[in-house]
């Protein structure tokens, strides 16, 4: 190992010896990019190196080169010279790097996104190297289309070769036959191409139907026509396929017509090997529509016939279709509402599915914008919200979160009234167990109440408490967590009801148990009564909550934290109460490493040496194989 980083830093010597010549370093900086050097190519001589090494490595020397090439511009601007002739520390540094990049991805072929990084900075400064690493990568890697696309686009945009970006394209698609991206990007790339084509005829005074000729004097064309060479072809016939440039004459729109005839040999080949891809028919439409071209009207057409053929059975084929002739749905007008209504009325025909309901509901909640909230608009899409949420109960499609929005929908126009109403109807009907439509009913409820009277009667608070009382009985506490937490929180201040309602949370926990982490309703109730009640409630309701047969970890740490409170306090009780506690928890999470950490670290911060020694023991031995986990005592 050492003989071999040995010649790799002699061969460095000429660079480092011009370096110094040229005055660009010193001595001390020379000495210490050795230093460095050798401390990275000890590295990659590892058994082995990892992928850090060889970036820290190329990082490394990009800076360094770019310090040289600071130094060196301020030192043609110190001395005067406008040029300063290249040697070899010119060009060692990029030969360094690119040299490392090879051995990083030889080692770490797969790793799609160091290749890029290579390619990158290849094409950065236009090596030579780009191409055989393209090359590479494209053997390595055949199956990846984004590989394909960006050999394709450097071949196109940076060797101005399209024969080869077309043949990589080809290949791509040979072997990658199911990638959206890679057949949008081959449509896009020929028709990058026409345009080019068409720009060039225009400039050399050519074209006589695609595009108006270029305006311009005799003098402009003379030019033109002596320096006809200047305006480089792209490729070596200055053709695309059947184009010619003496072909333009007698047709009206030859890159049009050529343009459709591609587009239309693409899609065909596209829907052939991906029939499903409803995106890709929607990609192509876009580029269809961006791009002037032939008969573009028939061919539309044709995609919007194929596709009612092969996705009438999808929703989001006719959420498309819907959305597609509107531009903006914010600001959507009476007629446009109508011809989406329309779509959205025949898609629930052919797909009477929760998901379609879905999409159609989604359209009318983004048309109600600030714009449209008042007036017709908004009472027809009201109108059509309640048709389609009865429609949709009727057969059989409404969910849980349907139902949610539409009450949503109605609290936010402000109809209180009939956003009850539904309530009741849905939480009595289909959803006896909603929990997020329980929620909504109970905080309407509230809302009303309030509404009617600042305070509640007797009578309303007893309502509000059977509303809440049933549906916690059904649910479990983990999905009931709002529930709990609203009617802790509005019966905080009525002592009656709310002690009844923590007597009913001791039957619910005593089915479900407690929670270990999260949300723990034991906690939040022992959390209430302190503030509300004083420590010494707080401490015979958490007692109650222990003796549950199980009562969770997360009430543990809550009642611990509560009594290292209190002996932080001075109260005298609070260590030997926190030591019970965790003694307790202990007793049922004997393997929980965090657990023994915080009754060590409570230990070492407010009891003795010789309790802390024992709780440090006494984990080493529950946990084994864990004792790294726990820190050594102190003592």
């Amino acid at each position: 190992m050492a003989d071999v980083v040995q010649f790799k830093l002699e061969r460095m010597l000429d660079e480092l010896e011009d370096l110094d010549r040229r005055g660009l370093f010193s001595k001390q900086e020379i000495a210490e990019i050795v230093k460095q050097r050798r401390k990275f190519e000890y590295r990659l001589k590892r058994p082995s190196p990892l992928k850090q090494d060889y970036l820290t490595y190329i990082d490394y020397e990009k800076q360094l080169d770019t310090l040289r090439i600071l130094r060196r511009k301020s030192f043609l601007k110190k001395s005067g010279d406008k040029k300063l002739k290249k040697s070899v520390s010119d060009y060692a540094g990029v030969s360094r790097i690119l040299e490392i990049y090879r051995l990083a991805t030889t080692r770490f072929k797969g790793d799609i996104e160091l290749w890029f990084q290579y390619l990158e900075f290849c094409k950065a400064r236009g090596h030579g190297r780009m191409k055989k690493a393209l090359a590479q990568l494209v053997r390595f890697h055949p199956k990846v289309a984004g590989v394909w696309i960006y050999a394709a686009a450097w071949e196109f945009d940076n060797n101005l070769n399209v024969a080869a970006a077309r043949a990589l394209m080809q290949n791509g698609l040979r072997t990658c036959p199911t990638s959206e991206d890679l057949w949008v990007e081959y449509l896009r790339m020929e028709f990058t191409y026409l345009n080019k084509l068409k720009a060039r005829k225009v400039a050399l005074g050519e074209d006589e139907g695609t595009l108006a000729r270029v305006q311009g004097n005799a003098d402009d064309k003379q030019w033109r026509d002596e320096n006809k060479e200047l305006f480089m072809a792209l490729n070596e016939n200055g053709d695309v396929g059947g184009v010619q440039n003496g072909e333009s004459e007698g047709k009206v729109d030859v890159f049009g017509e050529h343009g459709l005839n591609i587009l239309e040999t693409v899609y065909t080949s596209a829907i052939e090997a991906l029939p499903k891809a409803f995106s890709l028919r929607t990609r192509f439409l876009d580029m269809l529509e961006a791009t002037e071209l032939a008969r573009s009207e028939d061919m539309r057409k044709k995609i919007l016939d194929d596709m009612r053929r092969d996705f009438s059975e999808e929703a989001l084929y006719w959420d498309w279709l819907a959305r597609v002739e509107i531009s903006d749905v914010k600001r959507i007008n009476s007629e446009q509402l109508g011809k989406a209504v329309e779509v959205y009325e025949q898609g629930l025909q052919f797909v009477p599915s929760a998901r379609m309901v879905e999409l159609y509901v989604k359209f009318l909640m983004d048309a109600v914008s600030d714009e449209n909230r008042e007036g017709e608009i908004a009472g027809e899409i009201v109108s059509h919200l309640k048709v389609l949420f009865e429609k949709a109960e009727s057969l059989g499609c409404i969910t849980e979160d349907l139902a949610c929005q539409y009450v949503s929908f109605l609290l936010n126009l402000g109809k209180l009234d009939e956003a009850k109403i539904l309530l009741e109807k849905l939480c009595s009907g289909k959803f006896p167990e909603a929990v997020h439509l329980w929620t909504l009913r109970l905080s309407v409820e509230m809302k009303c109440i309030q509404i009617k009277s600042p305070s509640p009667s007797k009578a309303d608070l007893l309502y509000i408490f059977q509303l809440l009382r049933n549906i916690l009985m059904k649910v479990s506490v983990s999905e009931a967590e709002d529930l709990w937490t609203m009617g802790l929180k509005y019966f905080a201040n009525h002592r009656h009801h709310f002690d009844k309602l923590v007597e009913a949370s001791f039957s619910s926990l005593t089915k479900d148990g407690g929670s270990d982490s999260g949300f723990s309703l034991s906690s939040t109730i022992v959390n209430f009564i302190l503030e509300r009640d004083g420590v010494d409630s707080s401490r015979q309701i958490y007692k109650r909550f222990l003796a549950l047969p199980h009562p969770g970890l997360a009430l543990y740490k809550n009642c611990i934290e509560l009594e290292l409170n209190r002996a932080s306090t001075g109260d005298k009780t609070g260590l030997p109460n926190a030591r019970k506690i965790y003694e307790s928890a202990l007793a049922t999470y004997d393997q929980d490493a965090s657990l023994w950490q915080d009754y060590h670290s409570m230990e070492v911060k407010m009891g003795n040496s010789e309790t802390a020694a024992a709780v440090h023991w006494r984990a080493r031995k529950a946990l084994k194989d864990n004792i790294a986990l726990v820190p050594r005592s102190n003592s």
